[in-house]
Parts: C-alpha cells; sequence; structure tokens
C-alpha cells in the first residue's frame, strides 16, 4: 500500500462535533491555518464523527460558523470521516491479508478472566493478551464475533517520535498492546482511521494538542505497516486555565463560539491566540497577514499557555480601535444579528457613525459599544447629579442661550465653551461634567465637543433644557 504525498505542505484541522468547538481547538486550527499560508501549502478541514452517539449536526454547523467567523477557510471539499467507513474495512482486511492484522474472538469477558485490569499512569484498562494472535494468516471464522487486532511487530522495542515542537519521545512498545482496528460492529477505531484519512488526504505535517502524543507511536506503527510516507508531528502545549490547569470544554472561557455573541472581532481573537505559546520577538498586535508573514514551527513553545481573559479584553479593544466604523456597524448587524435601524431610528446613518467612532476608543468589546450606544439614544433619565443648586440652572440657562446662536462645529464649540468658562469665571473641569451628565446621565463620557458634535446643536440643547427643569 504506496501513496505519494505532493511536495508541498498540506495540514488539517480534523475536529470531533460532539460538542462546541474549545478555544484550544480554535487555536490549533488558527496555527494549522497560519502554517499553510505561510508555506504557501494547503489548509484542509476533516470532520471526525465516527462517534455516532455523540456527533450532531448542530456541533457540525457551529464548527464550520467558527472557522468561517475567524476567516480560516480550507482549500480543499470538506471530509466528513463517516463517509470513508467503507474504505477503513477494505485497508482493515488487506492488513489482515498481509499478516500485520488478525481476526480476535475473544470476548471482554474472557479477556478478562485471563489478564485481569493493568493500570498505566493512573488509568485503568484491559490489555490483551495476544490470545489470538495464532490466526495470523488464517480465514475468518464466519460463526463467530470478532474484532481486527493490529499486530503491533515482536521486533519493536520501542518507537520514537520526532516531534518539530517538542523533540524526540521515545515510548516503549510494551506500553500498548495489539489495539483494536475494527470494532465487533464493523466501526473502525480512531488511531487507524485518522491514519488512513490524512494518507488519503496526503498530509505533510500533523499540528496538533499535545493531548494526541500518547496517540503517535500507534499511528507511527499503522503507518509502517501500511506502507505510508510519515508525516512530520508536532504537537502544540496546553492552553491553561487561570490556576494552571488544562481548561476543559466545561470552562467559561473553552467555548470559541460564544466569543462571537459577546462581540470580541475574529482578528482580535486570532491575534490573542497566536500569542499562547507562539511569539515573535515582542510583537503583541498582528494583522491576519502579518500572522501569516511571521508565522514558524520553531517559534512555537513546548510549554502550556495561560489563558488572560484582561489580556484578550486589552487585545479586542486595540484591534476596536483601529476599526472602521462603518465596518464595526456592519459586523454587529450581520454578524452579532443586533437591531440596530430599529433601536436608533431617530439617528442618521452619519450620527451613528460619529458615535461609533466616539465610543469605540472607550469599550471593549461591541457588546459594550451596543450598550453604550443603546443607553444614549435612550436619553438619560437617572443622573449621578439629582440636584442642580441655583447657581448651576442659571449657568446652564446662560450656556443654552449660548449654543442657540452658535454654529456646531468641533472647532467653534472648543472655542464658545472655553470662552463661555472665561466669561462666567469657571473652571472648564466644573462645567464639563455637568454638560456630560446632561447629555449620556454619566459623568465618564467621550470627548464633550465631538459627543455634542455628533448629537446636533437640536438634540444637544434639547438634553440640557431636560436637565436644567430637572
Amino acid at each position: 500500500m504506496q501513496h505519494v504525498y505532493q511536495p508541498h505542505v498540506r495540514v488539517r484541522f480534523a475536529p470531533s462535533p460532539t460538542g462546541m468547538l474549545h478555544i484550544g481547538g480554535l487555536r490549533t486550527a488558527l496555527f494549522n491555518f497560519l502554517f499553510a499560508r505561510h508555506t504557501s501549502g494547503k489548509f484542509l478541514l476533516r470532520i471526525e464523527d465516527t462517534d455516532k452517539e455523540r456527533s450532531q449536526q448542530r456541533y457540525i454547523d457551529a464548527i464550520l460558523k467558527t472557522l468561517q467567523w475567524c476567516r480560516l477557510t480550507p482549500d480543499e471539499p470538506l471530509v466528513i470521516q463517516s463517509e470513508r467507513q467503507d474504505e477503513h474495512v477494505r485497508v482493515a482486511e488487506q492488513l489482515v491479508e498481509e499478516h500485520k492484522a488478525y481476526y480476535c474472538y475473544c470476548t471482554q469477558q474472557e479477556v478478562q478472566s485471563r489478564v485481569g485490569q493493568t493500570t498505566i499512569d493512573g488509568v485503568s484498562y484491559l490489555r490483551y493478551d495476544g490470545f489470538c494472535r495464532k490466526f495470523i494468516g488464517q480465514p475468518r471464522n464466519s460463526q463467530k464475533s470478532y474484532v481486527i487486532r493490529f499486530a503491533v511487530p515482536e521486533n519493536c522495542s520501542e518507537i520514537t517520535v520526532e516531534d518539530v515542537i517538542k523533540g524526540n519521545i521515545t515510548f516503549a512498545s510494551d506500553t500498548f498492546d495489539d489495539f483494536i482496528l475494527v470494532r465487533s460492529d464493523g466501526a473502525p477505531m480512531y488511531n487507524f482511521v485518522v491514519v488512513v484519512d490524512d494518507a488519503f488526504m496526503r498530509i505533510t505535517h500533523i499540528i496538533r494538542g499535545e493531548e494526541h502524543l500518547i496517540n503517535t507511536p500507534k499511528q507511527i506503527l499503522l503507518y509502517q505497516a501500511c506502507g505510508y510516507p510519515l508525516p512530520t508531528f508536532g504537537h502544540l502545549p496546553l492552553i491553561l486555565g487561570a490556576d494552571g490547569s488544562k481548561m476543559s470544554k466545561r470552562d467559561a472561557a473553552a467555548n470559541a463560539f460564544d466569543y462571537m455573541d459577546r462581540g470580541y472581532l475574529p482578528e482580535a481573537l486570532c491575534n490573542y491566540l497566536v500569542r499562547l505559546g507562539w511569539s515573535h520577538g515582542d510583537q503583541e498586535i498582528f494583522t491576519l497577514t502579518q500572522m501569516v508573514d511571521a508565522f514558524t514551527l520553531d517559534a512555537i513553545s513546548s510549554k502550556g499557555a495561560l489563558f488572560d481573559n484582561q489580556k484578550l479584553d486589552w487585545v479586542n479593544s486595540v484591534h476596536l480601535k483601529s476599526s472602521n466604523a462603518a465596518a464595526l456597524y456592519e459586523y454587529m448587524k450581520q454578524v452579532m444579528n443586533l437591531p440596530l435601524d430599529r433601536h436608533f431610528t431617530h439617528w442618521s446613518y452619519a450620527t451613528i457613525m460619529q458615535l461609533i467612532d466616539l465610543y469605540k476608543q472607550r469599550c471593549v468589546t461591541l457588546q459594550d459599544l451596543y450598550c453604550e450606544l443603546i443607553l444614549l439614544y435612550k436619553r438619560p433619565t437617572v443622573f449621578e447629579i439629582s440636584e442642580l443648586t441655583f447657581e448651576q440652572k442659571k449657568l446652564l440657562d446662560s450656556l443654552i442661550t449660548l449654543l442657540n446662536i452658535t454654529e456646531f462645529t468641533h472647532q467653534i464649540l472648543a472655542g464658545c465653551i472655553k470662552e463661555f468658562c472665561k466669561t462666567q469665571e469657571i473652571k472648564l473641569g466644573d462645567l464639563g461634567p455637568l454638560i456630560r451628565v446632561a447629555l449620556t446621565g454619566k459623568k465618564d463620557a467621550p470627548g464633550l465637543y465631538d459627543l455634542m458634535t455628533a448629537l446636533g446643536k437640536q438634540e444637544t440643547i434639547s438634553r440640557l433644557t431636560t436637565y436644567y427643569l430637572v
């Protein structure tokens, strides 16, 4: 069984649709994508849905939507693993014909009674004793239920994984038994099907999480038995939670799909993820193009990286500040499905653009930005300064009169209000909070002149008058 690869790099991301895409899985997809683009290779996608009991179409849809959201687009048609089961079984039967695998008729109870449980690294399992190896080369007994087991070569004492990230790692072959290739119900096993499918997809580099490292020795043996060229392996370090433990699928921050709904930009999330285990000098902020240009496997760390929500928030805020207002508006409408047109009916498109540009400088996520705009649009109803002194009311009355005859541009407003403060013998620091609270309901608000310009003369004076009458 010979297989010839194309000379250029071909990598794959192969998620299991048994749950939502984990943030670690998204990073794996990103690293594969960047490596493929950096080397002018191909990035492929395979859905490993052989776990029929737990695989669900809604998870497949969510995985595809998340990858599309992050612009991690595969270069060839999607491969569905379950659709290739006939080919998996055919290869297993060919290994039997070549005396590299055999039919095993032992039941689990029979193995249990002969050998009992074996414990390795604290994990207990049934270690097969090779009872049916004597049937190697013999035709199948059609009267008995069977599995197909791989015959681990007897002259193999150890297997070395040449890992481009972690270095060479050697496993003793006696740490595993003659493992099953095809179960009694005809379903192929994971370690077998991934080898057959990776060969079919002509994968040259397998870049995946380090939790798969334990499977690699078995897969190397299968590559050799099937006559497939051995790909290059690289196992990524774990993403760790704040307490230093592995992030599980149950962690609040683990579901990649949630970040879209929470208003994180895909380029910001990818920017943050690429720095979890990879570095390029001291650079922290990257565009996708910059990531592609800089990404290499030798810059990946072999140590786990802590997931820091505060750092992610900072990265997202940086990308938010540099984003075009019109693009953010369309993103909130099309991707986040926020009803902007229905909520801001009295604002012109130009006003909305001005306000997005103002508030994006102060927000962490687009959800924050949306909430700020909603509060501003509804007009203040509760003020931090609930009572005005007689002097403050008199001051606002004079300001309203002045603004009625003032042209509303940033430059003119700045000069007008500064001159007003000088005439009234007050500090801008005393007047500014009064105006901000009247316009937004909060002392903490965007730049005064920009905000007044965006709201316009009529709305600004209306809000000041309402505040004055409180």
